[in-house]
């Protein structure tokens, strides 16, 4: 029994804004990711398998979020649908996995979050260990000084390597105020409200609906403690595993899509998985540019596999994180046919 071909063969989302006026269940941002996509592979609602979504009823402050979202599907034919309570890129994993047991031909995979909604930096806040952290109440922005701070007393990096990240006049950018010591503005990703959506397809089903599919030849997730104290926050072991399992050593890429909500967390994945210099990571401004909660790491894979299908590269690389400091980490590879 042979190992079935998997590929991305679509990528949509929604517009990058600062606040929506929808609900809180995603619903007016997916309907027109999900119209964009049947219209770009000629497919409707019935020629999807299985859908699959990531979100947080947390952050949607609403119990079931996720199945209000399913309004965006509709309720005819009747779907073969499951959920993950973190970003995306982990529901396109289920569905990986699902294609790969021979359970589907197709998938349709979602996330969405609508960050405006609350005070994001405390709603993250509530990830930490909640007997220890918690309670202490450091939200989402300090948590992340105190990880760049790590790094700066340890030398692993400075406030210039930083702002480098970023881009732009890198004196003009030091010059600014500290939001949180020692982050500034620029070191953060801003609050983002938005969706987006990928199509799974399974070998000569997947060359049907795309010319040049982007096929996912590794995929891997790993995790750290959630207790700061017994880890080096200046590091991400978790995503060293991850892309181990996948890369076999070949860290030889096109592109690169890391999910680094914070400048100093792009050094320290790009470390972690030893891209080559000659790497363009995140060409398409990374979640530092947008950060649509448990949507950015899925977007991240769609940017990775856009640069395949539109035949600008050959071999990406996409990366995902939830939790604090780098807690969880995902890592792709996607390769065009003839690499």
């Amino acid at each position: 029994m042979t190992t079935p071909e998997i590929a991305v063969v679509g990528f949509a989302h929604a517009p990058h804004v600062p606040e929506t006026f929808g609900t809180t269940n995603g619903v007016e941002m997916l309907v027109p990711c999900f119209q964009q996509l049947y219209a770009d592979l000629g497919i409707s609602k019935s020629d999807i398998d299985f859908w699959c979504s990531g979100s947080s009823d947390y952050l949607a402050g609403r119990a079931f979020s996720f199945i209000s979202a399913v309004d965006a599907i509709g309720a005819v034919p009747p779907i073969n649908e499951s959920h993950v309570e973190m970003d995306a890129a982990w529901a396109l994993y289920e569905a990986w996995v699902k294609l790969l047991s021979g359970q589907a031909r197709t998938a349709l995979v979602y996330g969405f979050g609508k960050s405006s909604a609350g005070t994001l930096r405390q709603v993250l806040s509530r990830q930490l260990d909640p007997y220890l952290v918690g309670p202490l109440w450091p939200d989402a922005i300090s948590v992340a000084g105190l990880q760049a701070r790590a790094g700066l007393d340890a030398g692993r990096w400075t406030e210039q390597d930083m702002a480098a990240v970023t881009g732009g006049d890198i004196e003009s950018l030091l010059a600014a105020p500290y939001v949180a010591d020692p982050l500034r503005a620029h070191d953060i990703a801003p609050i983002t409200d938005g969706a987006a959506a990928i199509v799974l397809a399974v070998g000569d089903r997947a060359r049907e609906l795309c010319e040049r599919p982007a096929w996912i030849t590794g995929m891997a997730h790993n995790i750290d403690p959630q207790t700061f104290g017994v880890r080096d926050l200046t590091r991400s072991p978790s995503t060293t595993r991850a892309a181990a399992a996948v890369t076999r050593g070949n860290t030889d890429f096109d592109v690169a899509e890391l999910h680094a909500p914070f400048s100093h967390q792009q050094l320290i994945l790009a470390e972690a998985i030893g891209l080559s210099p000659d790497t363009t990571i995140n060409p398409s401004g990374g979640a530092l540019a947008a950060n649509p909660m448990f949507a950015a790491g899925l977007e991240r894979i769609g940017n990775a596999a856009t640069a395949i299908m539109s035949g600008t590269a050959n071999r990406t690389l996409a990366h995902a994180t939830s939790g604090p400091a780098l807690q969880q980490n995902l890592v792709a590879v996607l390769e065009s046919e003839a690499s």
